[in-house]
């Protein structure tokens, strides 16, 4: 211990606060604490009560800053706001194994939608979720859409500029406010009645749909009466699939945890109306040494906000260290009383019991979702580099492909695997410059030749610069290259690396028999079938060819929009390139209004009406 940080130590006040640990001036920890002075003092006193974590974040600590507050509420704040914003690596973080899917409702707009999105934002929207997965997802909106005529299409509605209505205004599907048929305040009126079935209320729905029925019944319209009957199948194919449950018909989450590894894992079971509408588990990163409530705790402190209030009553595992605390917060971000309770017997308690078993059902899954990734990477590069001789293990392998139309718009494609898994940010494409025709030898070797001669430039930059020699757009460079095609294909690439100063091991794959071509060897190797390394050099082939063609395809679609263009009044070339750098796709190109057109360098809004209504043709037109 310096005596510099001894001194602060010795300093410290006797008052509430967050306390801010540090390594080489990076935040490694944020604490929260009634007494500053006293906490912060036992992480330097007797190590051998510490936990093998603390004890290697204290030994990291070379300074620590302090933040004064008036109470132990401002500090949980403080710590959740730290926390979210410094992500410090010792803290326990909440971390989900995948993006879950919610489905989102944005009553700023008019005509709002409702869409499954990735991450829940602080945009003002509402969110409903999370759910299990995309499809639990794409049931629901097929089944609200049967229900409520809301719009499903991207298209920019516009009250002075009404468009013809699509056929699902014609089936009923929607109530057309593209073409001005509907008041905001009508289509807000169902959009609240989706909101509500959304959150687990689904007997107005069912009694509307029973009075439809019988009603059609009556008046023999049996055709209409069997579309009411569909529709609340559907909806009892939802309420199948989740628990009903007694827990007095209220809103609840219910929270269990374990450990698993390192890590911790939560369990969120969420009950709204007495029905158990959704179950997760979530990851908090290096809590797995951590009592159980402070895991819960942390859980709480990043789960919810002002974007996703809590419910009335929360059901826990375990005690909170600072009960009351937290309860107070959350309540005063929900806005009114948040009851959090350990039950030890009776209904709720078998609903914890419920959540206790989920939760470990969980961390058995995850503990063998985690031994077949390792498999089908890190395994299976092992045995790839087994397979082909290779010094060392390949952390980064590069696959690269041509596509071509009769050799029109040729376009070759880089994907890379980092570590056994797909890297999509490193994703490079090349548009073929020097090659004319259906040439997918000399396509290959002006790829590999650009992709050798930029990397080996940049990286020899970046290190006079001090930088690191990974860190550019094509320094990094791979420890192996697989080349989707035969031996052709290969010494095309190898010659084209060579002539660069490149030294990289290369194999191609041929697909006819998946046979692996290595250079400068007359007899290809024959992996097993089932064999892991196989199964990983055929994603990265397919990865390639799919990348390859999805480029092409662009570019032919944009080659297509711009000769379009051409026939637009005064659009010219470069104007047309403006647009199309703008909005990258003909699908954002398409759904842009007069506004957003006309934002775009060198537009005009005369120019940008010319082209929207180019774009948007009256129907019968021949776009």
């Amino acid at each position: 211990m310096t005596e510099e940080l001894r001194l602060k130590i010795d300093n410290l006040p006797d008052s509430p606060g967050c306390y801010l640990m540090k390594h080489q001036g990076e935040i490694i920890y944020v604490g929260k604490a009634k007494n500053l002075k006293n906490r912060v003092r036992q992480y330097f006193q007797n190590s051998r009560a510490h936990t093998p974590k603390v004890q290697a974040m204290v030994d990291k600590v070379d300074d620590f800053e302090i933040v004064l507050v008036d109470g132990e509420l401002e500090a949980f704040i403080l710590e959740c706001n730290l926390i979210k914003r410094h992500k410090p690596f010792y803290n326990i973080l909440l971390k989900d194994d995948k993006h879950y899917p919610y489905i989102r409702i944005d009553l700023k707009q008019d005509f709002p939608k409702v869409e499954l999105v990735r991450r829940q934002g602080k945009d003002g929207a509402r969110y409903f979720g999370p759910y299990m997965g995309a499809t639990v997802v794409r049931e629901m909106l097929d089944v609200v859409r049967t229900l409520f005529p809301i719009r499903t299409c991207n298209r920019a509605i516009r009250p002075d500029k009404p468009q013809r209505p699509c056929v699902h205004y014609e089936i009923g599907q929607c109530m057309a406010p593209c073409a001005g048929l509907v008041s905001p305040e009508d289509y807000k009126a169902q959009i609240h009645r989706v909101m509500e079935f959304l959150s687990g209320r689904y007997e107005p729905v069912m009694e509307d749909l029973n009075r439809q029925m019988r009603e059609a019944a009556l008046e023999m319209n049996y055709e209409r009466a069997a579309v009411y009957r569909d529709r609340m199948r559907a909806v009892e194919s939802v309420m199948q699939k989740q628990k009903a449950i007694v827990t007095g018909g209220g809103d609840q989450d219910v929270l269990a945890t374990c450990p698993e590894g390192l890590d911790a894992l939560v369990q969120l079971v969420v009950v709204r109306g007495g029905k158990m509408i959704g179950s997760e588990h979530f990851v908090l990163e290096h809590a797995g040494d951590e009592p159980a409530g402070e895991v819960l705790e942390s859980f709480l402190l990043q789960y919810y906000g002002t974007e996703n209030p809590p419910p009335k009553e929360i059901l826990l595992a375990g005690e909170l260290p600072e009960g009351e605390t937290m309860a107070h917060l959350l309540s005063e971000i929900k806005g009114s009383k948040v009851i959090l309770r350990t039950p030890k017997r009776g209904e709720k308690h078998q609903m914890v019991e419920l959540a206790q078993k989920n939760v470990a059902d969980a961390a058995i899954k995850r503990r063998k979702k985690l031994n077949r990734s390792h498999e089908r990477t890190i395994g299976a590069l092992q045995e790839l580099q087994a397979a082909l001789g290779l010094e060392k293990l390949p952390r980064r392998i590069e696959g690269y492909d041509i596509s071509n139309t009769q050799g029109a718009l040729s376009v070759g494609s880089m994907v890379v695997m980092i570590n056994g898994m797909s890297a999509n940010k490193e994703y490079r494409r090349f548009r073929i410059k020097t090659v004319i025709g259906p040439n997918d030898f000399a396509s290959m070797h002006e790829v590999i030749t650009r992709r050798f001669r930029h990397g080996l430039e940049e990286r020899e930059e970046r290190l006079r610069s001090g930088l690191d020699p990974a860190g550019g757009k094509f320094s990094d460079l791979p420890d192996l290259i697989l080349i989707d095609g035969g031996r052709g294909q290969l010494e095309a690439a190898l010659s084209a690396m060579r002539a660069q100063g490149g030294d990289v091991p290369m194999f191609g794959l041929a697909k006819r028999i998946e046979e692996i071509v290595l250079p400068d060897q007359e007899e290809s190797i024959l992996l097993d079938r089932h064999s892991e390394a196989l199964h990983l050099i055929q994603r990265l082939r397919d990865e390639a060819h799919r990348f390859a063609i999805t480029s092409h395809r662009a570019l032919r679609a944009r080659q297509s929009i711009r000769s379009q263009l051409e026939e637009v009044p005064g659009v010219g070339p470069n104007r047309r390139k403006a647009l199309l750098k703008h909005f990258q796709t003909v699908e954002k190109l398409r759904e842009a209004d007069v506004e957003a057109l006309s934002q775009v360098p060198g537009m005009t809004r005369p120019a940008a009406e010319a082209v929207y209504a180019f774009l948007h043709p009256p129907v019968g037109g021949n776009l």
